[in-house]
């Protein structure tokens, strides 16, 4: 790739084509290559020379994006970020995009397209670095910083370390399972819960997405899976056989309440700039569940978990890494395994049977 990351716009709104030229020009280090009005106007254009990551619609004439985004990926694998409204059917298009490979998603209203846009100018624009850096290959075998950026919290915003009752427990049969991910999660996460047995233990999952994709996102997994999928709702149960996945926008924490594991979903401020944060779900499993629990942490720009999962580490938890080779992005498992949190480090394709090795 060279010095400045090559951009392609494809979408069928003039105003949009010209709001995100204007605003990733304005970025150094980012060159707009094209914009098209479609797809098929856009590959002619490719043709000539192609970008490093192409900002997609999804509703466009003559072809969609969805067919577009696959052809893509199937004949040169290039990461995609999609920009699209939102909508059921809309929301249902773009899980859809994700599963098909799709880096991020930045959502639209239908109107006041141009104003949203201008305001979530640092979103896009840390959109398409986040999906420049992504490996464009894994996902399709699979299927610098933003300006001004919020204030790093920890997740002693929203919860105090130290042990808690799980801690310091003998091992039960009362196994958790915590899972967190971000970028090239959602294909990471049906890879790996697919090959999941309806018996395992109870899983609890942080995937870093958006609101009101999460109940999709859990609606279609829960479709392809052995085990029970749904978004987590403020005191479920964890138990075996279901996989709860935190809201976008929310936090997710376990609780234990006698012998039982339960989950709070809470709001708060972002933790490592995260709703819900791996690190939060991490620390809560350490506190209440320690060496009853089982970390994972897999594909993910940032380091986002790496600390919860050492403190599941210390606390007694098993503790496994996505390896590098499969990561789309190999930053949040790196971290993880600098910071000495990690038992093992695990291509996607083993995670499964990792998983239920140790809880055998």
């Amino acid at each position: 790739m060279s010095a400045n990351i090559k951009v392609m716009i494809v979408d069928d709104s003039a105003v949009v084509r010209q709001t995100v030229r204007q605003m990733l020009e304005r970025e150094p280090g980012i060159e707009v290559i094209g914009a098209a009005s479609d797809p098929v106007f856009a590959m002619s254009h490719m043709q000539r020379q192609w970008p490093d990551v192409i900002v997609l619609d999804i509703e466009m004439p003559r072809m969609d994006g969805l067919t577009f985004l696959k052809k893509i990926m199937t004949e040169r694998p290039t990461p995609v970020v999609i920009c699209s409204s939102l909508a059921e059917s809309g929301a249902a298009a773009t899980m859809q995009a994700l599963s098909a490979g799709a880096v991020a998603i930045i959502t639209k209203p239908r109107m006041g397209v141009k104003q949203f846009l201008e305001d979530s100018a640092n979103d896009v624009v840390q959109a398409v670095r986040t999906a420049a850096r992504a490996n464009a290959g894994r996902l399709a075998a699979r299927a610098a910083t933003p300006q001004a950026p919020a204030p790093k919290l920890s997740a002693d915003a929203i919860l105090g370390a130290g042990l808690g009752s799980g801690s310091n427990m003998v091992r039960t049969t009362e196994r958790i399972i915590a899972i967190g991910t971000s970028t090239g999660g959602t294909q990471a996460l049906e890879a790996v819960l697919t090959r999941l047995p309806a018996v395992c233990p109870g899983i609890v999952i942080v995937q870093h997405m958006p609101e009101r994709f999460t109940a999709m996102f859990a609606e279609r997994l829960d479709s392809l899976c052995a085990l029970q999928v749904r978004e987590a709702r403020h005191g479920d149960r964890v138990v075996a056989g279901r996989a709860l996945i935190a809201p976008g926008g929310k936090h997710m924490m376990l609780a234990r309440s006698g012998a039982q594991y339960t989950v709070e979903v809470v709001d708060g401020p972002l933790i490592n700039r995260h709703r819900p944060s791996v690190d939060v779900l991490f620390r809560s499993c350490a506190k209440f569940a320690g060496k009853n629990a089982v970390g994972v942490i897999m594909t993910g720009m940032g380091d986002d978990g790496a600390r919860g999962l050492k403190e599941m580490h210390d606390a007694g938890a098993p503790t496994i890494a996505e390896d590098e080779s499969s990561c789309v992005v190999f930053g949040m498992p790196k971290e993880a395994i600098r910071l000495g949190a990690v038992d093992s480090v695990v291509p996607l394709e083993g995670i499964p049977e990792a998983i239920m090795r140790v809880n055998r």
